[in-house]
């Protein structure tokens, strides 16, 4: 079916121009409304104003403009009943085949700070959203086009197609354009529902909106995967309609076999602590948790004391670095003979990418970051029936935050490797106790039921690795309830703890550290991960 008359009205401008020159150029008349009329007519196209088509100017300052039976009654209209085109003809109404409309700005909008509630609510688009529903819903008559990334292509279609579009363009357009709405309405709601009746400004410097009464969520499919955490569960990759910069949603492969379910869920971890580290630095992820983490003076000193802490476990391990791989950190890891089912940093240099190329199925992901913490305004995890929500962890412990509670007080080197544990703890699933000297990890202990069993496995790890504990620092995610974890750590050779404070036998835990002269302070900050 060939397409006679486009609709065009945009807030997104990018592409009208050059978009509208093409229709017109394949005979297509051009309808549009204000300020996208104005911007065509500027560029020496002819155009016929919505006003002056459907005879009825805009009106309540443009809030009613599209929303006429001329509009959506050539729009709606089936072509293969013949009751429509008699309805049409009847009332003067020409079809229109082609829609070309995006929304106002209201995710934009709600975004700039101390926005009014009035500036947002002036920017819920009515008419826009009608046109594309219409459109859409009578796809197999009507071309819908939402993303202005899609214009070159639909204009080669056409030029190549005698001014028609395929069934199956039309019907992908559609759903692009359903998906488009949604996500609108989404937006408002999530914002809406989130505020109360004397909520005068959407956000404010003093934190993030309270959570929406009523969660709308909306994903992108990025792939289908062989199977989930297991070959019996089915399994796909989805992501944010709007990428955060520097996440594992946002990678560009260079080379391997396809992402498992798995090797994205330990990519994302090794990505998210890596990027932690200002130094240079490596992280070595096992089944989600840290299995090896080092600064040094560049990538590969990194990898170098990474690989120390877990030699066994670093096995098939995902590897990340926060600094473009060059040659050297290639030959460290070849000189390791280890084997790594993902390498992941922010770039790769070429000599790096040419060493690498003999491992085929390595697969090589590229995230550019600069030790961005970017994440998403909430976390989601899923439970039965239902979804817990809450906000990042973002919170960051500095030398100023410590509060010393013995009567060792720790040494500079001291506090700056019990920061260093402080970082990795934050990533390692509870309970955890991390062992840390000279930018290194040198035992880590996760995911146990009790405080005292992780530490008997951080110990263990480190001595499986030749590593020694005398003099090191230590980190615990929560609290110690009873003074054995103390007594355990100072057996191990323990000198520092850092850790949250906060149980009702401080006074105990405190005077056990004073016993064993051990220096501790205090963050004040809990970072359980489950």
């Amino acid at each position: 079916m060939k397409i006679h008359k486009a609709l065009i009205s945009l807030s997104d401008k990018r592409g009208a121009v050059d978009f509208a020159r093409g229709l017109a150029a394949l005979g297509v008349e051009l309808l549009s409304t204000g300020g996208t009329a104005r911007l065509l007519r500027e560029a020496g196209l002819s155009v016929t104003e919505i006003g002056d088509y459907t005879g009825f100017p805009e009106i309540l300052d443009g809030r009613v403009k599209t929303l006429h039976p001329k509009v959506h009654g050539a729009i709606l209209a089936r072509r293969d009943l013949p009751a429509h085109m008699k309805t049409l003809r009847e009332h003067a109404i020409q079809s229109i085949d082609l829609v070309c409309v995006n929304l106002y700005p209201f995710r934009k909008t709600i975004a700039e700070p101390g926005v009014a509630l009035e500036k947002a609510i002036e920017n819920i688009d009515i008419g826009g959203p009608a046109m594309i529903r219409s459109s859409a819903k009578n796809y197999a008559s009507v071309a819908i086009l939402t993303d202005p990334d899609d214009y070159p292509k639909i204009l080669e279609e056409m030029r190549s197609n005698d001014g028609t579009l395929t069934p199956g363009t039309r019907f992908a357009l559609a759903k692009k354009a359903f998906s488009h709405t949604a996500r609108y309405d989404a937006a408002i709601a999530n914002c809406l529902t989130s505020l109360d009746e004397n909520t005068l400004e959407i956000t404010s410097a003093s934190g993030p909106p309270s959570f929406p009464t009523a969660l709308q969520l909306a994903f992108d499919r990025i792939e289908a995967l062989r199977y989930g955490e297991n070959p019996h569960q089915q399994a796909a990759f989805y992501r944010d309609a709007d990428v955060t910069p520097g996440t594992i949603s946002g990678y560009r492969q260079l080379q391997g076999k396809e992402l498992s379910y798995n090797n994205i869920a330990d990519a994302d971890a090794a990505l998210e602590c890596v990027k932690a580290f200002e130094s240079p630095a490596c992280v070595i992820v096992k089944h989600a948790n840290p299995c090896g983490v080092a600064v040094g003076t560049d990538s590969a000193a990194a990898y170098e004391k990474a690989f120390q802490t877990d030699p066994v476990s670093a096995f098939g391990g995902i590897l990340a670095f926060n600094r473009i791989v060059d040659s050297s950190a290639v030959n460290a890891i070849n000189a390791r003979k280890h084997f790594v089912e993902v390498l992941i940093a922010p770039g790769f240099t070429p000599d790096a990418l040419e060493r690498l190329g003999s491992k085929q199925n390595l697969r090589i992901l590229e995230i550019p970051f600069q030790n961005n913490r970017n994440c998403h305004a909430y976390e989601i995890k899923r439970v039965g029936g239902g979804l817990l929500v809450q906000t990042p962890d973002t919170v960051s412990i500095h030398s100023g935050n410590l509060k010393v509670v013995t009567k060792t007080a720790p040494t500079d080197k001291q506090i700056e490797d019990m920061l260093f544990a402080w970082c990795v703890a934050k990533f390692v699933k509870s309970n955890a106790i991390v062992f840390c000297g000279s930018g290194m990890t040198l035992g880590i202990g996760a995911g146990q039921m009790s405080r005292v069993d992780s530490t008997r496995i951080a110990r263990l790890k480190a001595e499986e690795a030749g590593l020694t504990l005398a003099g090191s620092c230590v980190a615990s995610d929560a609290f110690f309830p009873f003074r054995d974890g103390i007594d355990l750590l100072a057996a191990a050779g323990a000198k520092a703890i850092i850790q949250p404070g906060g149980s009702i036998r401080d006074g105990e835990i405190i005077s056990a550290a004073d016993e064993h002269g051990i220096a501790m302070a205090f963050t004040g900050v809990r970072h359980f991960r489950h």
